[in-house]
């Protein structure tokens, strides 16, 4: 069943969590970034999810705007590892959670996750949050040998297994899919690690509605799309037999920061906002790396005055 991650916002006072998405940000560059959004009083940090950037791609990217289906990212651009940087980041920060948005579970195997995963959790204080899809670059599955084609249906019985396995002790699952027999995998998250579904195709919300502790949207929306899969998300809740209370709404906006605007989706169950005000620097190529952080830093600190301490 899904489980509520109880955890307060960062913010005492704040009616809804701001996540800084460090999606694109020079990797170097996100430890500095976590220290001052934790001192600012951002909800958390946002982490997106590849294993590698294939030189020939044939997968269509699900959001893609092209002709082609490709990505609208570099192909020189890099993927941390999700787990590797909230473990750093968790280090020089006290208040951040630590979503991935969204983390490519299926890509991997299922023992893979649980120990990642389940190790990053006790490092952070229980401060990850696992935002999960199925993805939709072949390529990837192919390298680590897992099937593409039963993604969907290996996703849902693994949400399963992985809070069995979590559990701590001697755990076990046995599935469709997967099938674990007894054994330890420790150490073992000290609380529920929260699942939250990403995505917004009809079977991604039954996912998220039957299943997981929250939904993550999939990509910036205009206030007019936002509000059309806001509702799509509460019928697949209704459908479920669930309500908003207690479940957690990812929400990525594609508009000009505005309270009036942020009010309106905290008013309808909005709990969490992914933002990246650092990306509103444009940086010249050729600009020293130190300048190009210190403005980014000035953007967050913007933001955080004009947005976070107002609301």
């Amino acid at each position: 069943m899904p489980q509520t991650d109880s955890r307060a916002s960062a913010r005492p006072d704040a009616p809804a969590r701001f996540h800084q998405s460090i999606t694109f940000l020079p990797t170097r560059q996100a430890v500095p970034l976590a220290r001052v959004s934790d001192e600012l009083g951002y909800g958390g940090i946002y982490i997106s999810d590849h294993l590698f950037n294939p030189r020939s791609l044939e997968s269509r990217y699900t959001y893609s705007v092209r002709e082609d289906g490709a990505p609208g990212w570099e192909s020189e651009t890099p993927w941390p590892d999700p787990m590797c940087v909230i473990s750093a980041l968790s280090s020089v920060s006290e208040q951040l959670l630590f979503t991935t948005g969204v983390y490519i579970a299926p890509a991997r195997d299922l023992i893979t996750v649980a120990k990642s995963v389940g190790t990053t959790a006790v490092l952070s204080d229980n401060r990850v949050r696992l935002g999960v899809g199925v993805g939709w670059c072949k390529e990837e599955f192919d390298q680590t040998g897992q099937d593409f084609s039963t993604r969907g249906k290996r996703l849902d019985e693994m949400i399963v297994a992985l809070r069995a396995l979590w559990q701590g002790g001697w755990v076990e699952h046995h599935g469709t899919y997967y099938d674990v027999p007894e054994c330890q995998i420790e150490p073992s998250p000290t609380a529920p690690v929260p699942i939250i579904g990403g995505g917004h195709s009809p079977v991604a919300l039954r996912r998220t509605a039957a299943l997981c502790d929250g939904w993550i949207a999939a990509g910036a929306y205009t206030e007019e799309e936002a509000w059309t899969h806001l509702g799509e998300l509460r019928h697949a809740l209704d459908a479920a037999g669930r309500s908003d209370k207690d479940f957690s709404i990812y929400l990525s906006l594609n508009e000009r920061p505005d309270l009036d605007m942020f009010r309106r989706f905290i008013d309808a169950g909005v709990t969490d906002f992914v933002c990246a005000p650092w990306m509103f620097v444009t940086v010249d190529p050729g600009t020293p790396d130190d300048k190009a952080l210190s403005d980014r830093l000035a953007a967050v600190r913007w933001f955080a005055d004009e947005i976070l301490d107002k609301l």
